[in-house]
């Protein structure tokens, strides 16, 4: 029970870690007229949680949960696994921008664990965003393959809510969609919880331009 509430707190939009002042290529689609319905919204999450790299992240934790873990009982050895596997996830996401959000986002995490008494085993080079959240995960005795259902639903409910600003899509249709891709995202997360990462691939070349191009925008109210 206490394990579960804790995740509650991991997937809360209050988590203190900048979360909404990101789109991941969204506001660009939107102001393409890619992404105009509550169904091509549909499509756009379906795609990413199936092919993007959001999955491979996802299939990422397991391995980084037990390389922190490992790290944290006395096994120095499994830093540079670990660090290893952290700069290999963040070189995955083509944009600048994007990265930027990996490390900010990691880094708002770990000043907050460290706060509340979960510090990493030793200071250095900050981890991003999925190496940070498996380090809570580790921290609050959380394991697979909630942390990975977890996982995928606070990034659908991120994508969701700049949706809500952007699309427009109306905080019903969004909801509706939260439910609809719940059986999904299980799905997904049972799988991935079991997959090797460097075994999956980023099939999602138009999300990778929708980063990039996101830079170039005139005007925009999201940071990615």
């Amino acid at each position: 029970m206490v394990s579960r509430l804790r995740l509650y707190q991991l997937v809360s939009p209050a988590l203190p870690v900048g979360a909404f002042s990101y789109s991941e290529g969204l506001e660009v689609l939107v102001q393409a007229g890619q992404l105009t319905s509550e169904q091509s919204m549909e499509d756009w999450l379906t795609a990413e949680v199936l092919r993007g790299g959001v999955a491979i992240e996802t299939a990422a934790l397991a391995p980084l949960m037990a390389l922190l873990r490992a790290w944290r009982d006395g096994a120095p050895e499994a830093e540079h696994e670990l660090r290893s596997l952290d700069r290999w996830l963040l070189v995955q996401r083509e944009s600048a921008e994007l990265r930027a959000q990996q490390r900010q986002m990691g880094r708002s995490l770990l000043q907050l664990l460290a706060d509340l008494g979960w510090p990493l085993p030793c200071a250095g080079e900050p981890l991003a965003w999925p190496a940070a959240y498996a380090w809570a995960c580790a921290a609050l005795e959380l394991d697979s393959p909630e942390v990975e259902e977890a996982y995928l639903y606070s990034w659908v409910a991120n994508q969701l809510s700049a949706a809500v600003r952007l699309v427009p899509l109306g905080p019903t249709q969004a909801q509706r969609l939260q439910l609809k891709l719940a059986p999904l995202l299980a799905e997904r997360g049972q799988e991935l919880a079991a997959k090797d990462p460097k075994q999956q691939w980023n099939a999602a070349v138009g999300a990778g331009m929708a980063q990039l191009f996101h830079a170039e925008l005139y005007s925009r109210l999201f940071r990615s």
